[in-house]
């Protein structure tokens, strides 16, 4: 499989209820070994939450009728981004976009779908800016969100029980 040739299929708020499970599970299976980590435990209530969101979006992609991986994530309320604690000097163009999350199943990884799964998620978005967080001992996903145009801007621990994280921000839409 080539991730060109994945099935990318978009979802919002109102279809939570059908994707619910499957991003669980996607999850549960990414994070088999890890699961005995409190924070890993808390997925369910982050697909709630985001879920919640009523402009809530998210991509999941299919290799034939194989779920590969999603992403998913929603506008961030203006003034609320994650971003702007970290820079002095706030871009002209504010809106932003707060990619909460991807995940690619193992067999599917190196292939591209990681980036094409993001690019589903964030092409066509009509904020100006995107945010994501990535756990700072994960150097190699660091860097693949920097190669897709995205750059560290600062790091923070949002809840007591995550890991310490970076944050990075990227203009819409990617290069």
């Amino acid at each position: 499989m080539t991730a060109s040739a994945l099935d990318l299929r978009p979802f919002t708020h109102d279809d939570l209820p059908e994707i619910r499970q499957t991003l669980i599970d996607v999850h549960n299976e990414v994070y088999a070994a890890e699961m005995d980590d409190e924070f890993n435990q808390e997925f369910p209530w982050f697909v709630e939450h985001w879920g919640g969101h009523p402009d809530f979006s998210c991509v999941i992609g299919y290799d034939s009728a194989e779920i590969v991986g999603f992403a998913y994530g929603a506008p961030a309320k203006p003034g609320r981004e994650w971003w702007r604690e970290h820079l002095e000097v706030e871009p002209e163009k504010s809106r932003t976009f707060a990619f909460s999350e991807l995940m690619v199943r193992e067999k599917w990884r190196k292939t591209g779908a990681a980036e094409r799964l993001t690019r589903g998620l964030l092409d066509g978005r009509s904020e100006a800016l995107a945010v994501l967080l990535v756990d700072v001992t994960h150097p190699k996903v660091q860097a693949l969100y920097e190669s897709w145009g995205f750059r560290r801007v600062g790091t923070q621990q949002p809840f007591a029980d995550s890991p310490v994280l970076a944050v990075m921000l990227t203009e819409l839409p990617l290069a």
